[in-house]
């Protein structure tokens, strides 16, 4: 008594449970991209270090330079900004003595 598999159904099982990994990989791969690229933004008060072509540099109160966009400050005024918290937690991942 042998029990016979049809060799197409076997391989197309196959394909469908590799299609159905990569599948999950790829949404779980976009998922993580979306939550780790999307904007986490807080107003925050910001002192204005200076004016470039690209939008005004800021420093935040706990000391972390961010472009907040085009502004109508100049350098030494304190304005409240829109700082992505996030931009803000890499910065402390790549230098985590300050």
């Amino acid at each position: 008594m042998s029990i016979s598999t049809n060799p197409k159904s076997s391989n197309a099982k196959q394909l469908a449970i590799i299609a159905g990994v990569l599948a999950v990989m790829g949404v779980s791969l976009f998922a993580y991209l979306m939550w780790y690229v999307s904007p986490d933004e807080v107003l925050e008060r910001v002192k204005i270090i200076s004016v470039t072509e690209n939008g005004c540099i800021g420093e935040t109160m706990d000391g972390y330079p961010v472009n907040i966009g085009q502004c109508d400050a100049k350098p030494g005024d304190i304005i409240v900004a829109a700082v992505d918290q996030k931009v803000k937690e890499r910065q402390e991942l790549m230098n985590p003595t300050s």
